[in-house]
């Protein structure tokens, strides 16, 4: 089976490289080079119409949206997740999606808040102000992050089973930029305050895995659990 992962650098394309890096298969890589905004061009918009990172070229095609690709390969390797008739599915699937459409997508809202409320300064700083609040009646960042905390601290410390899933590597990946973007507006984020999200990312640092895509990416011995910013070999995360 060829893959090829279309990645940049502190981009979710981080998310898939290690879930392939856990299941031990054969892939290249192609950069993404987002100084020149390759990922608008017209060779990217034809695999990824949508211009985000990443893209994962397969047999059948190229696939984007993380949780769709990370779907694809558990389903196909019959790893990393629970198997269509196994009885936890429906719960694994539920958290995926919250982790995707919630968290993920709150996120992109501070990193990105001119994409969702013009170039209005006072408009950023209210929505990142409001995605970043602790009121408990909201879905705010603090909000997401405690229910995936309770989640994680009812079972022993992984998403699904006995050891790591597609979707713990996703969780720590998120950690991560909550920990760093946007740059001089984290102090809303303390991963102390989450002590199974904590040790749930410790545990996946010390992974093959994760080791192999710090090397990749230049992200420093603790790329989770107390991040710093990359030093790639190449490419730029913006």
């Amino acid at each position: 089976m060829t893959l090829v992962l279309h990645y940049a650098p502190e981009n979710a394309s981080l998310i898939v490289r290690l879930v392939l890096e856990e299941m031990a298969l054969p892939y290249g890589t192609t950069l993404v080079d987002r100084a020149a905004r390759a990922q608008q061009g017209a060779a990217y918009r034809a695999l990824n119409p949508a211009g985000l990172i990443p893209v994962l070229e397969t047999p059948q095609g190229p696939i984007f949206e993380t949780a769709a690709i990370l779907l694809w390969l558990t389903d196909r390797q019959g790893s990393l997740a629970p198997p269509a008739r196994d009885a936890r599915r429906g719960d694994y699937l539920k958290w995926l999606v919250f982790t995707s459409n919630t968290l993920h997508a709150m996120l992109r809202m501070t990193f990105y808040p001119e994409k969702y409320v013009g170039p209005d300064p006072a408009a950023q700083a209210a929505l990142r102000s409001r995605l970043q609040g602790g009121d408990p009646t909201d879905m705010t960042l603090p909000r997401a992050l405690a229910l995936l905390e309770t989640r994680l601290g009812q079972g022993d410390g992984w998403a699904w089973g006995d050891g790591p899933a597609a979707l713990d590597y996703y969780i720590a990946c998120l950690l991560r930029w909550c920990a760093l973007y946007p740059v001089g507006a984290t102090g809303w984020y303390d991963i102390r305050h989450y002590p199974a999200l904590a040790t749930m990312a410790r545990r996946l640092e010390q992974r093959p895995a994760s080791r192999a895509a710090i090397a990749a990416e230049g992200l420093g011995p603790t790329p989770f659990s107390s991040p710093r910013h990359a030093t790639p070999p190449e490419g730029s995360a913006t």
